[in-house]
Protein backbone atom coordinates (compact mmCIF):
# COMPACT_ATOMS: atom_id res chain seq x y z
CA UNK A 1 0.00 0.00 0.00
CA UNK A 2 1.18 3.48 -0.71
CA UNK A 3 1.51 6.04 2.06
CA UNK A 4 -1.19 8.26 0.52
CA UNK A 5 -3.63 5.35 0.35
CA UNK A 6 -2.97 4.52 4.00
CA UNK A 7 -3.53 8.14 5.03
CA UNK A 8 -6.78 8.29 3.09
CA UNK A 9 -7.92 4.97 4.58
CA UNK A 10 -7.14 6.11 8.11
CA UNK A 11 -8.98 9.39 7.52
CA UNK A 12 -12.03 7.55 6.15
CA UNK A 13 -12.05 5.08 9.02
CA UNK A 14 -11.78 7.90 11.54
CA UNK A 15 -14.68 9.71 9.87
CA UNK A 16 -16.81 6.55 9.92
CA UNK A 17 -16.01 6.04 13.59
CA UNK A 18 -17.10 9.58 14.47
CA UNK A 19 -20.31 9.30 12.43
CA UNK A 20 -21.18 5.93 13.98
CA UNK A 21 -20.67 7.17 17.54
CA UNK A 22 -22.71 10.30 16.87
CA UNK A 23 -25.51 8.28 15.27
CA UNK A 24 -25.52 5.87 18.21
CA UNK A 25 -25.89 8.69 20.73
CA UNK A 26 -28.62 10.44 18.74
CA UNK A 27 -30.59 7.24 18.14
CA UNK A 28 -30.39 6.19 21.77
CA UNK A 29 -31.50 9.65 22.93
CA UNK A 30 -34.47 9.37 20.58
CA UNK A 31 -35.24 5.98 22.17
CA UNK A 32 -34.73 4.16 18.87
CA UNK A 33 -33.08 1.16 20.46
CA UNK A 34 -32.46 -0.93 17.35
CA UNK A 35 -30.85 1.94 15.45
CA UNK A 36 -28.79 2.99 18.46
CA UNK A 37 -27.52 -0.50 19.17
CA UNK A 38 -26.70 -1.06 15.49
CA UNK A 39 -24.73 2.19 15.31
CA UNK A 40 -22.95 1.33 18.58
CA UNK A 41 -21.94 -2.07 17.20
CA UNK A 42 -20.68 -0.40 14.02
CA UNK A 43 -18.63 1.97 16.17
CA UNK A 44 -17.09 -0.98 18.06
CA UNK A 45 -16.17 -2.65 14.76
CA UNK A 46 -14.56 0.55 13.42
CA UNK A 47 -12.55 1.03 16.64
CA UNK A 48 -11.37 -2.59 16.51
CA UNK A 49 -10.31 -2.29 12.88
CA UNK A 50 -8.51 0.98 13.54
CA UNK A 51 -6.55 -0.53 16.43
CA UNK A 52 -5.53 -3.56 14.38
CA UNK A 53 -4.51 -1.47 11.36
CA UNK A 54 -0.74 -1.75 10.87
CA UNK A 55 1.30 1.28 11.76
CA UNK A 56 2.79 3.21 8.85
CA UNK A 57 6.32 2.18 8.00
CA UNK A 58 8.67 5.09 8.70
CA UNK A 59 10.92 6.23 5.90
CA UNK A 60 14.60 5.35 6.36
CA UNK A 61 16.68 8.19 7.73
CA UNK A 62 19.87 8.82 5.75
CA UNK A 63 23.08 8.93 7.78
CA UNK A 64 24.32 12.39 8.68
CA UNK A 65 26.78 13.96 6.29
CA UNK A 66 30.03 14.92 7.91
CA UNK A 67 31.58 18.20 6.84
CA UNK A 68 35.24 18.04 5.86
CA UNK A 69 37.57 19.77 8.26
CA UNK A 70 39.87 22.55 7.21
Amino acid sequence: MTANFQKLGRFGLRALRIVASTAAIVELLRADWSGGISAALAWVVFVTVERRWPLPVPLPVPPPVEEPEG
